[in-house]
């Protein structure tokens, strides 16, 4: 049988609750000795685009930017840490200290029967996702129905997301006005448009924001908006409404999202 391994997932507070892997801890830790997320990529072995990736969701994942760019000059921008990145990342390592003489007991004890159906299950819950767009998210109100409900989510400032879910969802994720949840976008359920020509649309959620990033391939095309309060949203359209959009980065976009594509999570 093949030998079990465990490996430990810190969970980090910051008003509220976020998960941050090590490798992650080391893009961080990266960006704050090289200056750049391009370098800081280079340094863990990560294409530029992954690296921008991991720094817009570990935004996303905070109530306050690890990570915000620097204006560029002569020799170009780069990034640098806030005070909550680097606190992320002592906090990180003192857990990690903490912990690796828990690790190592609980490692020498999962030879025996009970402790390997203990660890199949913990595989079972680390949960991973598909979807793109994961958005912390605190919970503003719920509007309760006999079948459904809508559950307004403060995003960031000034940044609203409103999601439709069944009631009894509602009532066995906990959903009450101060609860932290996590909310799931396929980046193909997201819509876009050039932001001056948004016009009269069932769809609830319109996110203004600005191109950060595009990236073109041979079938579709991947746009990032910045929408602010350091949080981006992903969004996959073909490559022909890419072009027909005709938006690049630096242009002002608007991300359309349905209230009932939004998937609710909670820790």
């Amino acid at each position: 049988m093949p030998r079990i391994s465990l490996t430990p997932q810190f969970t980090i507070e910051d008003e509220g609750v976020s998960r941050v892997g090590a490798d992650r801890i080391a893009l961080l830790e990266a960006i704050r000795d090289h200056g750049s997320i391009s370098a800081a990529g280079r340094a863990v072995g990560l294409s530029y685009k992954a690296a921008w990736d991991g720094v817009a969701a570990l935004n996303n994942l905070f109530s306050a930017p690890l990570v915000v760019a620097r204006p560029g000059g002569r020799h170009g921008g780069g990034a640098e840490l806030t005070a909550e990145g680097s606190e992320v990342i002592e906090a990180f390592h003192l857990l990690e200290r903490e912990l690796a003489a828990v690790m190592a007991e609980l490692q020498g004890r999962l030879g025996d029967a009970p402790a390997r159906r203990a660890s199949r299950l913990l595989r079972n819950l680390a949960m991973k996702t598909s979807a793109r767009n994961a958005l912390r998210c605190i919970v503003d109100s719920v509007t309760a129905g006999p079948v459904n409900a809508e559950v307004d989510l403060h995003l960031a400032d000034g940044v609203k997301l409103a999601v439709i879910v069944t009631a009894r969802s509602a009532a066995d994720l906990g959903l009450a006005p101060g609860v932290e949840v996590l909310a799931l976008i396929k980046s193909s359920f997201v819509l876009l448009a050039p932001a001056a020509e948004v016009g009269r649309i069932s769809a609830r959620n319109k996110l203004f924001g600005t191109v950060a990033a595009r990236e073109d391939g041979a079938v579709n095309s991947e746009f990032v908006l910045d929408i602010g309060g350091g949080k981006t949203i992903a969004a996959i359209v073909t490559k022909e409404s890419a072009e027909t959009l005709g938006l690049h980065v630096g242009d002002a976009a608007c991300a359309l999202v349905k209230a009932s594509h939004v998937i609710l999570a909670v820790e």
